[in-house]
């Protein structure tokens, strides 16, 4: 009984740190996010140009990701975060030196770096959050997001009323880069054990990352959160900007409105764990992907800032669930979850972080207003796909692709 209530007190603590690492990671995002066009104005870029340097964090992050389940492996998931987070920390308090100097160079090497930590961290969580999951024996994973979106709400709020009163970016980053640091090096230390050398029943060494890179139910996953992560880091990256290129909007106006498709994937996620458990994972995420394309085409065609907020809202709501739900689907077998959440992730970052700066290419000879369209294809293929994160059977993932 007291071994019981023990493992009890430390599965719910980890499920505590992980929810304070998930909104960390994304108020360290968000705080970059909501204030890409204080960016843009600082470094006189275009929308082509600012698209490059949003490159810089995503090849960073997509050198970093392919890695990230290897580096678990080797280390577990609470010294990797504390890694990720002094790597993300250093690089948002290079990005402020960089922007006070006003250099493009500098900043783009500090962002590349930026991105190594945030990918680094992001599958560690991740990682831990599926672990989590499968001791509590119920849908949590979206509330871990909803985390995310929360820690990065606040970011988007912080920045609107921080650009509202004059405070530059750069004083901003430094303190968050303090928070993340210190946060990262102690949170983790209430994570789940972490086993460095998984096998599966017969003694032999669980999937590695090549295996999981050929599992076909992996890499359709991959594909559905491909188009789904695109979905979300679209409006992550150009919410804000579109909204003050394409309807007259103010800074503050357009950080709003990011702020606003931010709350409604936060209160989506706290109640989307329910929703899963009773309509199953296929049904939601296809409901989902309609309600983003749904709202993607208001937020364009929409007139003015009221019915954009409405879009926005709406995106938000579709965007919210997709991403989880390929986290846990990918996570279903527990002996392979860290190659398999690290394939997933990567080949979801590559849209997440890739996707948003080729629509800034997009936006300098359409507007980014109407190059946001173009995600209206991955959307649809990932409602088509949808029915491959089914959960798979007990027995079929305690035995598929056993080495």
């Amino acid at each position: 009984m007291t071994t019981s209530i023990k493992s009890t007190k430390s599965v719910n603590a980890a499920a505590v740190a992980t929810f304070l690492i998930f909104g960390m990671n994304g108020l360290v995002f968000a705080s970059w996010a909501a204030r890409i066009p204080a960016v843009t104005e600082a470094l006189s870029l275009t929308s082509g140009q600012m698209g490059t340097l949003l490159l810089c964090t995503a090849v960073g992050s997509l050198l970093a990701l392919p890695s990230a389940g290897w580096v678990v492996g080797r280390i577990g998931t609470a010294n990797t975060v504390r890694v990720a987070g002094i790597v993300a920390g250093a690089a948002g308090a290079a990005i402020a030196f960089s922007l006070m100097a006003a250099s493009v160079p500098a900043t783009a090497v500090a962002l590349f770096f930026f991105g190594i930590g945030i990918g680094l961290w992001d599958v560690a969580q991740n990682i831990e959050g599926a672990d989590v999951e499968h001791r509590l024996k119920r849908t949590i994973m979206p509330q871990f997001h909803a985390a995310f979106s929360g820690g990065a709400f606040l970011g988007a709020l912080i920045g609107a009323g921080l650009s509202q009163l004059g405070v530059g970016l750069p004083e901003h980053l430094l303190v968050i880069a303090a928070i993340a640091v210190t946060l990262a090096l102690t949170v983790p230390k209430y994570f789940l054990p972490h086993q460095v050398a998984e096998t599966n029943d017969a003694g032999v060494p669980a999937e590695k990352g090549p295996t999981a890179w050929r599992d076909a139910r992996t890499l359709l996953i991959g594909v559905v959160v491909l188009g789904a992560t695109l979905t979300e880091g679209a409006g992550n990256d150009w919410i804000a900007k579109a909204a003050v290129d394409g309807l007259g909007a103010s800074e503050s106006t357009g950080a709003l409105l990011f702020a606003l498709f931010v709350l409604a994937m936060t209160i989506m996620r706290f109640l989307g764990g329910k929703a899963i458990d009773k309509f199953g994972r296929v049904s939601v995420l296809r409901a989902s992907m309609a309600a983003a394309a749904v709202g993607l085409a208001l937020f364009v065609f929409a007139g003015n800032v009221i019915l954009a907020g409405v879009g926005a809202a709406l995106w938000g709501i579709g965007a919210a669930l997709a991403f989880p739900m390929g986290m846990s689907a990918a996570a279903d077998d527990p002996k392979h979850a860290a190659a398999r959440v690290s394939v997933v992730s990567t080949i979801g970052y590559i849209a997440f972080l890739a996707g948003p700066p080729l629509l800034g290419y997009l936006g300098d000879h359409t507007g980014i207003h109407l190059a946001l369209l173009a995600i209206g294809a991955p959307i649809l293929l990932a409602l088509l796909l949808a029915g491959v994160a089914k959960p798979l059977p007990a027995e079929e993932a305690s035995e598929q692709h056993s080495p």
